[in-house]
């Protein structure tokens, strides 16, 4: 993947972000997308080696597209200014945790996962399994390379009181108020580029690993 060039496209896109600076240049586009797949692609098959849950991944399928869907929204510029993708089981039912990463105008690099905004009935079981079971959370915050990558679950969206049902001094109160659970960390890959990307990535996957194994079980447990 050719950072530079990537990040130069997306950056050109962010000035003109509009349909014909995008078909004009189309063909950059085309093979910076090619370039992107083969780098999931190449994700899946690292992943599979330390993270054999990982399931049915289509690298084509697990990118998202550049199209911005605006018709819920004030902005109206038709097009994102990063490549993303997700890696996960896209043919279990519901939102399944997993990988995420993207790469954007400046040439950062946001990688990790978890689960964004899942269904009431998956949060429920998540919070539910979390006052039940606190010391798993406790061992997966413990992990070290969690912890020194990721410093912890993002508190993004927070509830500012405790959910229906759960005391204000529930083990992991912070944690039950959350209404998504993951981890994300920065790098920039133009000023500090790693000697192999995919591998990188890879490794920053691995790191969360103990996460996205307690989020299956939490978010599975007293399922029908």
């Amino acid at each position: 993947m050719h950072v530079q060039a990537l990040a130069e496209f997306l950056s050109g896109l962010e000035q003109n972000n509009n349909r014909p600076y995008f078909v004009w240049h189309k063909p950059a586009y085309d093979v910076l997308r090619e370039e992107f797949e083969a780098l999931v692609a190449e994700l899946v098959a690292r992943v599979r080696e330390f993270d054999p849950d990982l399931g049915a991944v289509d690298a084509k399928k697990a990118m998202f597209r550049i199209y911005r869907d605006t018709r819920f929204s004030k902005d109206k510029t038709p097009y994102k200014t990063h490549f993303s993708a997700a890696l996960r089981d896209r043919a279990k039912k519901g939102l399944e945790p997993g990988y995420y990463f993207h790469i954007d105008r400046h040439g950062v690099l946001l990688a990790g996962g978890g689960i964004y905004n899942p269904d009431p009935a998956a949060l429920a079981r998540i919070r539910r399994h979390i006052a039940r079971h606190p010391a798993s959370l406790t061992r997966v915050l413990g992990e070290a390379r969690f912890a020194k990558v990721y410093g912890g679950l993002s508190q993004e969206d927070a509830l500012s009181r405790p959910p229906k049902g759960f005391a204000a001094d529930s083990p992991h109160i912070d944690a039950i108020k959350l209404r998504h659970y993951f981890a994300m960390v920065e790098v920039d890959i133009l000023k500090r580029p790693p000697k192999h990307l995919a591998g990188a990535i890879a490794g920053y996957f691995r790191d969360l690993l103990p996460l996205l194994r307690w989020l299956r079980r939490a978010s599975a447990a007293e399922r029908p």
